[in-house]
């Protein structure tokens, strides 16, 4: 009998490129092997092996399935830097492993970063590899951090870097759930139709020349404003601004990825995004609005002026 492991390495090709937004690709990948790709969505996180200009990776046994990941990946990390394939994590915006199709939105912000590279320039049939959950293992794969318990009422919000986790995870909330849900984009012309149950109020908050962060705080505030918190009451409704280097360096002493188990009560808030910002607003519901730590998931997926460190 076969055993496989909670992770395993998807060779995937590009059947379809959508461009949603100025700013936003959804690139559909396709391979027989996705038939095994073992999620229901939500904020899934997935890892992807960009390939070198002709379309390899170096072979460190990551399509040996009788390896883990955790010993391919050491020998990764141990290549010297012109051998090793950038790795980048991303989360499935939308799996259909009837279909062997994965669909996976991409931020483009230029060339610089890997990812953002790879997602400009692809092309239908261009491969790309991609770490996964293997549904034929027994164990769980994790990667999924939306946990909300019994909840009732939730606050989802993010940036550009979350949004299609927040749209799978809105697009699966049962009818009687309420809440807000604040997505920060690069522009206005970046808000993407999304369904939502209707006690849900969902705000696309285009940034333009804004410094990153400053309309996703103030949405979160105007949010504990009208949430009645006495402590909110109590401060009033000052100004939001960008996050000082007091607030960033703060951010960087603190854990940047918690995500309770178990939640108690009929609130749950999920906050990802730029590590500094997500780590503010989770300070802000905690010691300003008096909301259980233990209530509230955060996630830095990255930090301003550092490339991911995969």
């Amino acid at each position: 009998m076969v055993s496989h492991h909670p992770y395993r390495t998807f060779r995937t090709t590009v059947a379809r490129i959508q461009k949603l937004t100025p700013s936003f690709t959804r690139v559909t990948l396709t391979g027989d092997d996705l038939a095994h790709f073992g999620t229901d969505g939500l904020d899934q996180r997935i890892k992807l092996i960009i390939p070198f200009a002709d379309g390899t990776i170096t072979d460190v046994g990551q399509f040996d399935e009788t390896q883990s990941m955790t010993e391919w990946y050491r020998r990764w990390r141990e290549l010297p830097d012109e051998q090793r394939n950038p790795i980048r994590t991303y989360t499935i915006r939308s799996p259909r492993p009837a279909d062997r199709e994965i669909d996976v939105d991409f931020v483009l912000h230029g060339t610089e970063g890997p990812a953002s590279a790879w997602a400009t320039g692809a092309q239908v049939g261009d491969p790309l590899f991609v770490v996964g959950p293997d549904s034929r293992s027994g164990e769980q794969g994790g990667g999924i951090e939306w946990k909300p318990g019994d909840a009732t009422s939730v606050l989802i919000a993010g940036d550009e870097t979350a949004m299609p986790a927040i749209c799978s995870i809105v697009e699966s909330l049962p009818a009687h759930i309420t809440g807000e849900v604040c997505i920060e984009v690069p522009s206005e012309a970046d808000a993407l139709p999304l369904t939502a149950p209707e006690g849900i109020r969902v705000s696309w908050l285009g940034r333009g020349s804004t410094a990153h962060g400053v309309r996703l705080s103030a949405a979160v505030h105007a949010w504990g404003r009208r949430r009645g918190a006495s402590s909110a009451s109590a401060h009033g409704a000052e100004p939001i601004h960008a996050l000082d280097e007091d607030d960033r360096a703060d951010a960087s002493d603190e854990i940047l990825w918690e995500v309770p188990e178990t939640v108690s009560g009929g609130e749950y808030a999920w906050l990802a995004g730029e590590a500094g910002t997500i780590t503010a607003l989770r300070r802000h519901l905690v010691r300003d609005l008096g909301i259980d730590r233990h209530s509230i998931a955060f996630m830095g997926y990255w930090r301003r002026g550092r490339a991911e460190a995969s």
